[in-house]
């Protein structure tokens, strides 16, 4: 996807903007929050303070020569950032990185005692265990008696706002959750998307966060299992803790849990999903490249072969949408099929809108937003979207 005058890589450099905010705000309160989750040691102490010195006033450093990721890191850029600050970078990039050294600062690659502990599992187990899960939980009881149309219909709704469930962006923003939602959607490509459910293939699901958007995501995938709309479904979840909430494997461990666990109609959709995990219906993926600082134009070629194969792949959440179609300051008029080119076979994007990046909308519904809400629309996590390229 090569540069364009009209759409250039996004960075954090820009005073003022969204991604320098993310840079200069949000990241210091995700330390302080993953400080105050753990009793860590001085060890650690001292990594993160010294994390937060260098994305403030520093540079990005080449990582060590022992890192077990080096090389990975070598083919996805570092070498090409090292020695800049983090806000010169695209933002893209400079983001994900952070966690990457989050994660080290804390201890998360080892060896030693703290290896492999999650640091935002506190949030993520504190959110999953909610009143408002349990709310929204108890919900699908009244969908029992529903046609299985609207069932869907409201299963897929719930898995797309249930991105509004993003930890990390209530650190940034905590009253975005309580504000209600606009009416309708800014792009609703819905009746596409069900043509390519009806009872054929495989269902591609590259997840979001843990906790309560991906119950939504498992409970949309239990109905079109158990309603014969998919054959198979594969869960692509991140290799290692990212973004504050982001799904790794142990968190869709937590989740069928805790549906299997929940009286109701809760409960037969969770004991439907651990069965089929048993016998292959549903199967969970952890491919390196979910963590890539990358857009998914780049991703490698195992991956692009397995997604070929998908009656249609949705791509859940504001990060995914960003790298799906290019973390790029492109005109909101800007055709979502043109972006989107690159990826292999049929692909479906829910997303509630948390970032700047916006593809795929018409020039009338454009102007109605700008004139209502200025450039709010686009970072406030109140408006949302259903776009699928054929």
């Amino acid at each position: 996807m090569p540069d364009s005058p009209l759409s250039p890589v996004i960075l954090g450099n820009a005073p003022g903007s969204f991604p320098r905010s993310v840079l200069a705000e949000r990241h210091p309160a995700i330390v302080r929050q993953v400080r105050e989750a753990f009793p860590y040691g001085p060890e650690q102490h001292r990594a993160l303070d010294e994390l937060l010195a260098s994305c403030a006033e520093g540079v990005i450093e080449a990582l060590p020569a022992d890192a077990h990721d080096r090389d990975r890191w070598k083919t996805w850029g570092i070498d090409t950032y090292a020695g800049r600050s983090w806000f010169d970078v695209p933002w893209l990039w400079s983001e994900s990185h952070f966690y990457r050294r989050l994660l080290d600062a804390v201890g998360y690659f080892g060896p030693g005692a703290w290896q492999g502990i999650d640091p935002f599992r506190p949030s993520k187990l504190a959110e999953l265990h909610s009143p408002e899960t349990d709310d929204e939980l108890a919900a699908l009881d009244d969908l029992t008696d529903r046609p299985e149309d609207e069932q869907a219909t409201a299963l897929l709704h719930g898995s797309l706002w249930g991105n509004r469930a993003d930890l990390g962006f209530r650190l940034s923003d905590a009253a975005a959750e309580a504000r209600a939602a606009a009416p309708g959607l800014v792009a609703d490509d819905s009746d596409t998307l069900w043509s390519f459910l009806t009872g054929a293939g495989t269902l591609y699901l590259i997840a979001d966060n843990a906790g309560r958007e991906l119950i939504p995501d498992l409970l949309l995938i239990a109905h079109l299992l158990a309603h014969g709309r998919i054959e198979r479904a594969v869960l692509h979840v991140k290799p290692y803790p990212y973004y504050v909430s982001d799904a790794t494997t142990a968190d869709v461990v937590d989740a069928l849990r805790r549906l299997a666990a929940a009286p109701g109609q809760a409960g037969v959709h969770g004991r439907l999903l651990w069965s089929a995990m048993a016998d292959g219906r549903l199967t969970v993926r952890a491919h390196p490249f979910s963590c890539a600082p990358l857009p998914y134009a780049d991703m490698p070629d195992d991956l692009r072969a397995e997604l070929t194969g998908a009656a249609l792949t949705v791509v859940k959440g504001d990060l995914n949408y960003r790298r799906l179609v290019g973390d790029r300051t492109w005109p909101p008029t800007t055709p979502f099929a043109d972006v989107t080119a690159h990826f292999p076979g049929r692909v479906a994007a829910l997303r509630t809108l948390k970032s700047d990046v916006i593809t795929g909308l018409d020039a009338d519904t454009e102007a109605t937003l700008v004139a209502a809400e200025g450039q709010r629309w686009r970072t406030g996590g109140t408006h949302a979207l259903i776009q699928v390229r054929p």
